[in-house]
């Protein structure tokens, strides 16, 4: 799954308007234009190609922005701003929280971490959303998946899993 990707089945599932997700970015310390964010925004065939019909129609109308690492961790981080408000630094922690995602890898680990925090949830929270997409998700393996990359329990996050959260969290947010 790539960031674009993510961005738009979070923008989606919780009904993100463009402008909000400006002051997200914002909050997350990019700056980005509602232009820029729309063209984030657009669905390519090679994320979506049971939604894009005429992919060099679209392609010849609008440009795509790739979402890089950095950029889709700085909307995660003013995501969790944006929910729970800002916290001020403790004596001798820096300014700014150090990038997580350093590779494509942990890139699905990392946005079930953040939104686990942005949204306020619990274990019990999170198996639900994934039951409500059909994914069953042991506790084990959900806390696996939280776990420090190097610990003898950590488990990737596939783009199974990320999907089926999203997608959970989208029929949880209809209801």
């Amino acid at each position: 799954m790539n960031n674009n990707e993510i961005l738009i089945r979070l923008s989606d599932a919780l009904d993100i308007k463009n402008t909000a997700m400006v002051e997200i970015f914002k909050l997350g310390g990019a700056e980005l234009t509602e232009e820029e964010v729309r063209k984030m925004l657009i669905k390519s065939k090679d994320s979506f190609p049971d939604e894009v019909e005429d992919q060099e129609e679209a392609e010849e109308k609008e440009e795509n922005i790739k979402c890089d690492n950095s950029t889709l961790e700085s909307f995660l981080n003013g995501f969790i701003v944006f929910r729970r408000g800002k916290q001020d630094p403790k004596p001798g922690q820096p300014e700014r929280p150090v990038l997580a995602i350093k590779n494509n890898e942990k890139v699905n680990n990392i946005m079930l971490k953040k939104l686990k925090i942005a949204l306020s949830f619990s274990s019990a929270d999170m198996l639900d959303i994934f039951e409500e997409a059909g994914v069953i998700v042991s506790k084990g393996e959900l806390s696996d998946l939280f776990r420090k990359e190097g610990h003898k329990h950590y488990k990737e996050c596939s783009d199974k899993y990320a999907r089926g959260f999203l997608k959970g969290l989208e029929i949880e947010n209809r209801d």
